[in-house]
């Protein structure tokens, strides 16, 4: 071993002994109830979780009482229950938040993709995992006393119906199927639970909370904010595009919280909406679980909408409509003149902590000390363990879309790149606090893609070119003299969180100031086509990139995470071997050191970018579109174009599911698997006619025996023609004869991600059910199915379905 490799070696062996010894730090005991001396009957874990929490709720006085129904609930001293903190962020990884603390012995966690980008992986495996390893590291925490909560306020499973959406970054995308099925298994996973099947427990490793509920997607544009806005809402829009993604998580996941929004929906605040709260959520979907306003959302209620006259009516609003719990000290404000002036009762204080105390309970807090008890192995070396680290870098891997590869100038080849040089331009491209999105904590790594890029090419050079995303300041001329002198260029604009975030709405949809003059000219100046990656979380037209030679690739990486550098360099240059250790010895000499000896990243998978666009973009021209207008389906009288793939009705610059691959692949329908559905045997159906004369069956009418039994295969084969292995996303379409009676144009019923060799081909089986896939919502929101043609489609193949009575 010479001297310069055993000094890199010592240095890797004492960055990795800080790193050990960082996790192995003494913890702090965590807070909990019910040590071994308690013999009170809401201590004794043998008694139903109800009666155990109403015991501990009849011991309270009024004032302790009302105290509890803030999001930082104080001590009750005299009965052993310790302060609790119920708002904790880990929209994807745990973050910085009133109840975890990443700043003792723990001071980093697993940073994965922001949200839009893992949807765009279309893995519904994978975004479990991420939920289970975010769940864990949460405990982590809790265990190591860094912790005064465990309930999580994640996942953001709002729409993103409209592209200028400040948050639609936290969001699975536009297709209320595809992000309710992103709610309930990242809700399973964070909590504990198996990714399918019956939930056998109310154990909670740690609680997840479906937010916001409901029809809440606007923030602040052009002086209409969040807080005031009146959100219009049809019965068939609210059945088929806003609600379901919070059915979904609360039936099928088990959410154990659903925070409601600050908006008002036809005139009354969510979190005042009695038939929002308690008939649909508690009512119908059967929901068990807390209910949490938005932060001062009970405030605004009075302060703000003028919805309620005093502060002790916006109080008694929230309470009987079946919120439990205030984000804010509004209710322990005016919680007890509420009472005194008899606005509420005892039992509307009692029924919200009896939920508040089952919640903790299911959590384990009142079982003793938490590490002796059923999660308590879970100690701070769970936390950016490696499994973990893998895992962020495939998940950004996964979603990484390529939107153009023009004459193949994507992959970059690495033997002629690495006596080559590269200039790597642009504001988002040496920035690795850029790549986090927003609602974050410290990562556990952090990689520019600048620095990636450095491990692959040794003559590599950063011009940033403007002074931010915003690029109201920019270099141009260093920029393309930069471009002149190197062999290849990789651009990386977009956006950043100055851009799009909570409270700030975009008022265009094009690159901010100068980017594309930037990019133009760069590209006029390079001596190759250039590579063109778009840092954003919402949608960007970039019509401009698209048609011009010069730009030979465009990529979309959103906000990729901790390993977002290292999958996007991954990406550009095709790695794909299973098991490849990116930080082998031939790189490690020019990874940055911040990160060396603190794990070793492995791919794992194949480098051919699988991931599909989980939005629409739109061209600019969709800004003339008031973002205020809820209406989901078009309105050709009025020239109002509709939003999202189901309903719009005009260009686009990429479509819902559009995504290139190195390789190619073909799809079709099995001749043999695939059965369509016969409603013969179902009798008793009444069948109703439309103004439009269309025939319709109402789902409820026809009752859950006759749904299942219409249950059929859809069996699809698909194949990688080559040349590279791949991940490849299949996803299944349902499509009308007509769009007529509202129906959308198409809806995604189904999505697989599935891993192909070169030339290997396999079949895919999706379970379709008639009754929910079928379907569609009527004008007075019910579920009906129609009769005559429907139409299964994969790729460019179509299967056609005949429902007749």
């Amino acid at each position: 071993m010479g001297r310069r490799t055993r000094t890199h070696a010592v240095q890797a062996a004492a960055l990795l002994l800080a790193f050990l010894h960082l996790h192995v730090a003494a913890a702090a005991d965590p807070p909990f109830s019910c040590g071994a001396a308690s013999g009170a009957p809401y201590c004794d874990r043998k008694l139903p979780m109800e009666r155990r929490a109403a015991d501990l709720v009849s011991k309270l006085s009024l004032e302790e009482k009302i105290s509890q129904l803030g999001d930082e609930s104080p001590a009750v001293a005299r009965l052993g229950v310790p302060a609790y903190k119920w708002w904790s962020e880990a929209l994807h990884g745990v973050a910085w938040s009133k109840g975890m603390h990443l700043d003792g012995p723990l001071r980093a966690a697993t940073s994965f993709p922001q949200v839009i980008l893992t949807a765009a992986s279309f893995n519904p495996h994978l975004w479990y995992r991420i939920g289970q390893a975010i769940g864990r590291e949460a405990r982590g925490v809790y265990n190591n006393g860094q912790a005064e909560g465990l309930t999580l306020w994640a996942p953001n499973i709002n729409v993103f119906r409209d592209p200028r959406w400040g948050r639609g970054q936290e969001t699975p995308g536009e297709d209320p199927a595809m992000t309710g099925k992103y709610a309930a298994v990242f809700v399973r996973g964070v909590q504990g639970y198996g990714m399918s099947g019956a939930i056998n427990s109310s154990d909670l490793e740690a609680s997840a909370c479906c937010k916001h509920f409901a029809a809440y997607d606007l923030d602040n544009w052009k002086g209409v904010t969040r807080f005031a806005f009146d959100a219009k809402v049809t019965e068939q829009d609210l059945a088929d595009t806003y609600n379901p993604p919070f059915k979904s998580c609360v039936e099928d996941g088990g959410a154990s919280g659903i925070m409601c929004s600050y908006n008002r929906v036809n005139g009354v605040p969510t979190c005042a909406d009695h038939n929002l709260l308690s008939k649909t959520a508690r009512g119908d979907w059967s929901f068990n679980g807390y209910i949490t306003s938005d932060c001062d959302a009970v405030a605004i209620i009075h302060d703000v909408q003028g919805y309620a006259k005093a502060p002790e009516d916006a109080v008694a609003d929230v309470l009987k409509a079946g919120m439990d719990v205030n984000c804010g000290g509004y209710i322990q404000t005016h919680g007890v003149s509420a009472y005194r002036q008899g606005k509420i009762t005892g039992e509307d204080i009692d029924r919200a902590l009896r939920n508040l105390f089952a919640i903790r309970m299911r959590l384990g807090l009142f079982n003793g000390n938490p590490k002796y008890n059923r999660y308590g192995n879970i100690g701070a070396d769970q936390v950016c363990n490696k499994e973990h680290q893998d895992l962020a870098l495939q998940a950004a891997q996964d979603g990484i879309v390529l939107l153009k590869n023009h004459a193949g100038a994507l992959p970059l080849s690495k033997s002629k790149l690495s006596s080559s040089s590269i200039a790597v331009i642009g504001p988002n491209g040496n920035n690795a606090s850029l790549l986090l999105g927003n609602y974050f904590g410290p990562p556990c790594i952090s990689v520019t893609p600048f620095q990636a890029l450095q491990g692959y090419v040794k003559d590599a050079r950063f011009v940033q070119g403007c002074n931010a995303a915003v690029c109201n300041v920019s270099d141009i001329g260093e920029a393309v003299h930069a471009a002149t002198s190197a062999d290849y260029v990789v651009l990386f604009m977009g956006l950043d969180q100055d851009q799009e975030k909570e409270e700030v709405d975009r008022l265009d949809l094009g690159l901010p100031g100068m980017q594309e003059s930037l990019v133009n000219k760069v590209a006029d100046a390079a001596k190759k086509p250039v590579i063109l990656v778009l840092l954003c979380g919402g949608p960007v037209d970039v019509t401009f990139a698209k048609n011009n030679p010069k730009i030979g690739a465009i990529v979309w990486a959103g906000y990729p995470g901790q390993a977002g550098g290292i999958a996007i360099a991954q990406v550009l240059f095709g790695e794909h071997n299973p098991g490849e250790i990116l930080f082998h010895s031939a790189l490690s000499n020019s990874w940055p050191r911040a990160f060396l000896g603190c794990t070793v990243l492995t791919a794992g998978h194949d480098g051919s970018s699988g991931g599909r666009l989980p939005v629409t973009w739109y061209p600019k021209e969709f800004t003339a579109v008031p973002m205020t207008d809820m209406r989901m389906r078009a309105d050709p009288s009025t020239g109002y174009p509709g939003r999202t793939y189901r309903f719009y009705k005009g260009k686009t610059v990429y479509s819902f599911g559009y995504g290139l691959s190195y390789s190619k692949y073909s799809h079709r329908f099995a001749s043999r698997g695939t059965k369509p559905p016969s409603m013969s045997g179902i009798g008793g159906l009444k069948a109703t006619a439309s103004a439009a004369g269309t025939v319709s069956y109402d789902v409820e009418e026809m009752g859950a025996e006759a749904c299942d039994r219409l249950r059929f295969p859809a069996v699809v084969r698909v194949q990688n023609h080559g040349p590279m292995d791949g991940r490849h996303p299949v996803l299944l379409f349902l499509r009308w004869s007509n769009a007529t009676d509202g129906r959308p144009a198409s809806q995604l019923i189904g999505f697989q991600s599935v891993h192909l060799k070169a030339e290997e081909a396999a079949h895919v089986e999706f379970e379709v059910s008639p009754c929910k896939h079928l379907s569609r919502a009527a004008e007075d929101g019910r579920k009906v199915i129609d009769q005559g043609s429907h139409f299964l489609k994969v790729g460019d193949d179509e299967f056609e379905l005949s429902f007749m009575a």
